[in-house]
């Protein structure tokens, strides 16, 4: 008698956070797209699902009004269950296999002009919250961090010598990246005010005024807060640093490779969205500057 799908699918997710090592929050979105997938094929047995029938979830999952992003990030999902099967419960086929998703508009990142980015950080530290919230925002701005990865950030992982810091990435790749000199006296101010609050076996860089390690919920709300206090008018999240950080950075330098080294994009098409925001960025200064550039509404 076959496992239950909820069985197969816990066991998965556990696969993957244990063994491959990926993070909380990717397991948790990884369970809830094998979620859907079980909900909507309720009427099949998981090992008896042919592609007509993942063709049937996704064209019901279109028509409700997700988007192809939503959809392909879903089926590769999927796509990696019916993998884990296979090599583990013996699955005779992996039915997502050739299938393929509708296309939406590619949506370029938001993102904050290099003026906007130094006004979100030019705020008085006269507080111990302040220079860790001085210290969080430079660092996403410096070294375009992910969320989950300033989280798990421990002093040790610093150097100042060298003016690098060493991340813990996706699937358990480690890298190195570049801190910028605002970043680097904005922590070491942090770490003179964070030895004041931590509790006993903490390890964490970043502290919650309680002592213990931040929350990313946390970092986000008071990165949010941070924005609308100094005059900024759009969403402000740790993603739009990161992103304003690769574009500023591709736009100085136009080195693709190098921004995809400091990011930790597995692939080089990751990257190249921000290729789209430097045109855009080159378009209208020729607009603005060239005296015979077409004037466009």
């Amino acid at each position: 008698m076959s496992s239950k799908p909820e069985s197969l699918a816990a066991a998965f997710i556990h696969y993957l956070t244990y063994e491959r090592r990926l993070s909380p929050l990717t397991s948790e979105n990884y369970a809830r797209d094998i979620r859907v997938l079980l909900k909507h094929l309720n009427k099949y047995d998981l090992e008896q699902a042919q592609s007509p029938d993942i063709r049937h979830v996704i064209a019901q999952l279109h028509g409700k009004g997700l988007s192809g992003r939503s959809l392909s990030r879903m089926l590769s999902a999927w796509r990696s269950f019916y993998n884990y099967l296979i090599r583990h419960h013996h699955y005779p086929h992996n039915p997502c296999n050739g299938m393929r998703v509708p296309k939406s508009p590619q949506k370029l990142p938001g993102m904050l002009s290099p003026d906007e980015a130094v006004q979100l950080l030019s705020f008085p530290i006269d507080k111990v919250i302040t220079a860790r919230d001085s210290a969080m925002f430079e660092l996403f701005y410096s070294s375009g961090l992910r969320l989950a990865e300033l989280a798990k950030l421990k002093p040790a992982d610093i150097n100042f010598a060298e003016g690098t810091i060493k991340v813990l990435g996706k699937g358990g790749k480690m890298r190195i990246v570049p801190v910028g000199d605002y970043a680097i006296q904005a922590l070491t101010a942090w770490l003179e005010q964070r030895s004041l609050i931590i509790k006993p076996n903490v390890t964490a860089l970043f502290l919650s005024q309680h002592g213990d390690a931040i929350s990313t919920r946390t970092i986000s709300y008071r990165l949010k807060s941070r924005a609308r206090q100094q005059g900024i008018h759009q969403n402000v999240h740790p993603h739009i640093l990161r992103h304003s950080f690769a574009s500023h950075l591709l736009q100085s330098s136009g080195d693709l490779r190098a921004v995809q080294e400091m990011l930790g994009h597995a692939h080089i098409t990751s990257t190249q969205v921000y290729t789209h925001l430097d045109f855009q960025h080159l378009v209208k200064v020729y607009d603005t500057a060239h005296p015979r550039a077409k004037k466009r509404n």
